[in-house]
């Protein structure tokens, strides 16, 4: 399975609409071109319509399958945009020119936000070269340093993700330095419970096996040497990492060492979430894009 793949279902879902909060942003409506000469969804695009106007005509994009809603300010944009994906006017909300604590105040809002009492969470989708399926890191952006009932609602928030793009019984690896339970370290005592909790049906539609070494969750050759067996190790679908700081460093360590393609949504909200950030490619946006469209 490839990241192109994820194009290809988008493509063929139909009706799906994108709302995009501040839009007067060039790198943002790139990837909305690219989106539209795939037919991956129609956009409706909240911000200064002038701007957006003039930046459209600038790119040469198509603007039939295109909307725009006049804001006077990043803060009205994203409140108007998360309310069309509240009433159900769009299936998808993507960040603009607009501060992330600004757009995430909207989706918090109580009354017209995005709430479902579940934890926010970052859920990634790589398409490392060599591997012959998605491997799938979470959270490495929006948690800090979760406690166990929060790895629980990220790892639930993956697991949706995963299984929307064909994963039906995904690999769960809570990960450690090691892969055995210490006392001394928490993200191994947090992994065990995962485990169990999964084993005693607290955590449902998925495998979850750890703590577990990143080598000894993805190398099956790994796993081996070193005399694991369980359904997950070796083979893990969804890496879910103790912290943040261990998120972003694999996140990066898969971009730049591996060579990584990836596209990404915050799960747990009504709908998916694209936070894109300016050091994002145009293709790792417009994959973020097809994510959010085929886990809407």
């Amino acid at each position: 399975m490839t990241l192109d793949d994820l194009l290809e279902k988008a493509a063929q879902l139909e009706n799906k609409t994108v709302a995009v909060a501040a839009a007067e942003d060039g790198e943002v409506l790139e990837a909305v071109k690219l989106a539209l000469e795939r037919e991956l969804a129609d956009f409706m695009l909240f911000g200064n319509k002038e701007v957006i106007e003039t930046m459209l005509l600038e790119k040469q994009i198509d603007s039939r399958r295109v909307t725009i809603h006049h804001a006077r300010s990043a803060e009205q944009a994203s409140e108007a945009a998360v309310k069309a994906v509240f009433q159900n006017e769009a299936d998808v909300l993507m960040k603009g020119n607009v501060p992330t604590a600004v757009i995430l105040k909207a989706v918090l809002n109580k009354e017209f936000g995005l709430r479902t009492g579940n934890i926010l969470s970052h859920v990634a989708v790589f398409d490392v070269p060599g591997y012959d399926r998605y491997t799938i890191v979470t959270d490495a952006a929006m948690n800090v340093a979760p406690d166990l009932q929060q790895k629980k609602q990220i790892l639930e928030n993956s697991v949706t993700v995963a299984r929307k793009i064909g994963i039906e019984m995904p690999k769960v690896a809570p990960l450690a330095a090691v892969e055995v339970i210490n006392p001394a370290m928490q993200a191994t005592l947090d992994a065990a419970a995962l485990t169990q909790m999964n084993a005693r049906g607290q955590i449902k539609h998925c495998l979850v096996d750890g703590p577990l070494a990143l080598d000894n969750a993805v190398s099956m050759e790994a796993a081996e040497h070193k005399g694991i067996k369980s359904g997950a190790a070796g083979q893990a679908d969804i890496l879910l990492v103790p912290t943040i700081e261990v998120g972003n460093v694999l996140y990066k360590s898969l971009i730049y060492f591996a060579r990584a393609k990836v596209g990404a949504v915050i799960a747990g909200a009504k709908a998916p979430i694209v936070l894109t950030s300016r050091a994002d490619s145009a293709e790792s946006k417009l994959y973020s894009l097809a994510l959010a469209i085929c886990t809407s």
